[in-house]
């Protein structure tokens, strides 16, 4: 540990609570023979049960004190743990756990008591901490002892809190006789005049056994939820379900009971605005996971500039939007454009693929389901729709949206609403779609595959995106911004590229578009040295042997299509030469001098397909 390192400890340490009054010297020798550990998230640094042989100090992060599942608090920069080991070797009572990545140092128990037996400063700074820790107890006594008319104020606030509270509270003693009853309780009861009245006289049948036998087997702790709901029968006949809560104070001879009680009515409000908050943190945890840099859509081609212009001219508008082009070529970007550019820009854009979720979920993804629709669904949950509401949603590979939910989606494209599964109540909702697809779905719904009338519906403005092979020097352009991006990122400087390896760029076909592009351009700042990557071994199929480029024994220039036209044909003489077999000895991935992978690629990208 450099000296530098040692005072930033030492200086760090004199701002903590329990080394606050020792002086810097000392603590230079406590950091000497300490040590700096790092804890990566949920990483567990005590452990309850294990020997204690150090105190920590946080020094970056925080962490959870827990045992098991159960929290007892946190702990952030500056705060200490495990001081008891520091004076016994006792077995520690809890665990603690890194929330998140904690740079902590360790002081051994061994180190303390050596700095203490040796260092009279250390040990006065520390006695120091520990006198100032009681006298402030003894302060606290002190108010303690002459707190009775804070007391008397407390109990008159306490009165009026049970009297204000929105939930019903009943007190009464071991013959079930109510000596206290809060106006909430009063208005449950629809009476008021309550005292001294049976408790049980208020409960059905069922209920009234309930609550005899908690009471009769004592009610543990302070507080025992009752297992089942309370059925309250008012004096006018007014029944409600509740949940309640159980206490019991008082001594060997006189016990006294609380018995607090919630409408299952707010209580069903609550939970359906926790499970609505939960759908919409899980959604923006996934978002956060899946986005990766936004390149933005960089476009010099005339085709991607036409893609622009009509991103413009129906951001502004209502319409349903489809989008189609290969897969990769960036139509989430185009979804993100028109949103971005429309009056529901404030409002959320909610994404979803329909081809990576299994059918039998994707309905509840989709619009939500009530608690108990299906096998597992313990709690209700809002669906997609819901929380796209006065924003855009946008519907990857709807091609590969199930038959049998398109009329679904259908009815939401025309009346704006929708039922969650299990559930009858209608939820009406204004939400702008755009859907994206590779495929054909014009040649679907005459398949039967797809809907004819979705189709229509929703290809009322259609966005056509270029492959990346069509965009020309666009390859270049999108490349430089990405080397940029990914050498900041990963901290190294990459020389731009020059001529020749744009060459390489504009000579592959990227079957797999932009995102082929952007996972090879990150791979390649991955493995680059020096700042200098060699491209040819990058790019699939980029340095072919003189010998096997044919001569052009003319001077005959082709145009980029008839490039990929010859390309085509010699690929399909190939594969007929080997029998349409492409990897392995004599297979046509042999014969044309390339890696099956590539092959594969390219017969793809071409659109060869083999006789029937």
């Amino acid at each position: 540990m450099t000296s530098a390192r040692l005072m930033d400890l030492v200086n760090f340490l004199k701002e903590v609570p329990f080394f606050s009054e020792v002086d810097k010297a000392s603590l230079l020798q406590l950091c000497k023979n300490g040590a700096e550990e790092q804890y990566p998230i949920n990483r567990t640094i005590i452990r309850k049960g294990e020997l204690g042989e150090a105190m920590y100090v946080i020094l970056e992060g925080h962490v959870k004190v827990h045992d098991k599942d159960h929290i007892y608090g946190e702990l952030h920069k500056g705060e200490c743990f495990g001081e008891y080991a520091l004076i016994d070797s006792k077995p520690r009572s809890v665990s603690v756990t890194a929330e998140e990545e904690t740079l902590l140092l360790k002081i051994e128990t061994t180190h303390f008591q050596e700095l203490m037996d040796s260092n009279s400063g250390f040990t006065k700074g520390i006695m120091s901490v520990l006198i100032k820790r009681h006298r402030e107890l003894d302060r606290v006594q002190e108010r303690l002892a002459s707190s009775k008319k804070e007391l008397e104020l407390t109990n008159s606030k306490m009165t009026g809190l049970i009297n204000g509270a929105m939930d019903a509270i009943l007190m009464f003693d071991a013959n079930f006789r109510i000596f206290l009853a809060n106006d909430s309780a009063k208005k449950l009861l629809e009476n008021e005049d309550v005292d001294q009245r049976n408790v049980l006289f208020f409960l059905d049948e069922e209920s009234a056994q309930l609550l005899e036998s908690v009471c009769q087997n004592g009610a543990e702790g302070s507080n025992t939820y009752l297992p089942k709901m309370v059925k309250i029968i008012g004096s006018n006949g007014k029944e409600t379900l509740n949940e309640g809560t159980l206490s019991h104070y008082g001594n060997d001879t006189d016990t006294f009971y609380t018995l607090i009680l919630r409408n299952m009515e707010d209580r069903l409000m609550a939970e359906n605005k926790i499970t609505s908050l939960e759908s919409q943190t899980e959604y923006l945890q996934e978002e956060i996971k899946e986005l990766t840099h936004d390149h933005g859509i960089i476009a010099e081609h005339s085709s991607m500039k036409k893609v622009l212009e009509l991103i413009q001219q129906v951001a502004q508008t209502q319409a349903t939007v489809l989008v189609h082009g290969e897969t990769g070529t960036g139509k989430e970007l185009v979804a993100r454009a028109i949103h971005e550019a429309s009056a529901r820009s404030n409002g959320p854009l909610i994404r979803i693929n329909c081809g990576a979720i299994p059918a039998n979920l994707i309905e509840s993804e989709l619009f939500g389901h009530e608690k108990g629709a299906f096998t597992g669904a313990t709690n209700s949950r809002k669906g997609r729709f819901l929380l796209a509401d006065k924003g855009t949603i946008f519907l990857d590979e709807i091609g590969e949206l199930p038959l049998d939910l398109q009329p679904k989606l259908l009815r939401v494209i025309q009346e704006g609403e929708f039922d969650p599964v299990g559930s009858s109540t209608t939820i009406k909702v204004n939400v702008r779609i755009i859907a994206a697809t590779h495929r054909d779905l014009l040649k679907l719904s005459k398949e039967g595959k797809f809907r004819e009338d979705l189709f229509y519906r929703l290809n009322v403005f259609p966005i056509e995106i270029p492959a990346l092979r069509d965009r020309g020097r666009d390859v270049c352009l999108i490349a430089d911004d990405m080397i940029g991006y990914f050498s900041k990122k990963i901290g190294r400087k990459i020389k731009p590229l020059t001529s020749a390896q744009q060459q390489l760029f504009l000579e592959y076909g990227w079957p797999g578009n932009v995102r082929e592009l952007q996972n090879l351009i990150e791979r390649a700042v991955i493995v680059s040295q020096n700042g200098g990557i060699d491209w040819s071994n990058i790019i699939p199929n980029s340095n072919p042997s003189e010998e096997m480029v044919p001569k052009i024994k003319n001077e005959h220039i082709y145009t980029s299509q008839e490039l990929i036209q010859l390309e085509k044909q010699n690929i399909l003489n190939a594969l007929k030469k080997s029998q349409w077999k492409i990897s392995g000895k004599n297979g046509a991935a042999a014969l044309l001098g390339l890696r099956p992978t590539t092959l594969n690629s390219k017969i793809k990208a071409l659109g060869i397909s083999r006789p029937v």
